[in-house]
């Protein structure tokens, strides 16, 4: 089994549930997909990690820094991070803020002393359904001089999201799209 079939196993037993659920859109659903359940459990942070790195690496330019939204990026930026070390190609993680921090700096991003100004950076997410947190990522990143280039998601729930991104010139990239996710394993 390689590793994105792996990937799939676990996100389908600890992850997927069906019933009625209400999302962060706003939205009503008949599936839920709890990406932390996944991405918080030890093999599933690092099947994570090697699969958005490996999708980093494709990309055709220098990427200075990975990050997102807390608390849903938070595990991926980190097993995105850890990865990149451990293949000898160290990427700082960054993590932006729900609201501003109320001390201190009252700054909106968490790490970004560790990339160079102005860098491009990838974002990550661990599923997307409209792109609504996406954007808020994109415009506190951008507003601090980074270039978003690459946007990367654990599952793409085929809610509009994708296209909401393209339409303001951003692609996301996806580990597994709903239809994937769902597809019976010999499909894979």
């Amino acid at each position: 089994m390689n590793e994105k079939q792996r990937l799939k196993e676990i996100i389908l037993k600890k992850s997927y549930r069906e019933g009625k659920f209400k999302l962060s859109s706003g939205r009503e659903s008949d599936f839920y997909i709890d990406g932390k359940q996944t991405t918080l459990d030890a093999e599933g942070a690092y099947l994570c990690g090697k699969l958005i790195f490996s999708l980093i690496k494709k990309y055709p330019a220098e990427i200075g820094g990975v990050g997102g939204m807390t608390l849903g990026a938070d595990p991926l930026v980190t097993a995105a991070s850890l990865i990149s070390f451990l293949e000898k190609e160290p990427i700082p993680a960054f993590i932006v803020r729900k609201e501003s921090k109320q001390h201190g700096t009252e700054a909106y991003i968490e790490g970004q002393k560790n990339m160079k100004p102005g860098c491009n950076v990838t974002l990550l997410e661990d599923v997307v359904t409209t792109g609504g947190t996406l954007f808020k990522v994109i415009e506190r990143v951008e507003s601090q001089g980074f270039k978003v280039v690459q946007i990367i998601t654990v599952v793409d729930r085929q809610e509009g999201g994708a296209e909401a991104l393209a339409e303001k010139g951003y692609k996301l990239e996806t580990l597994f799209s709903r239809e994937e996710l769902l597809a019976p394993q010999e499909n894979m």
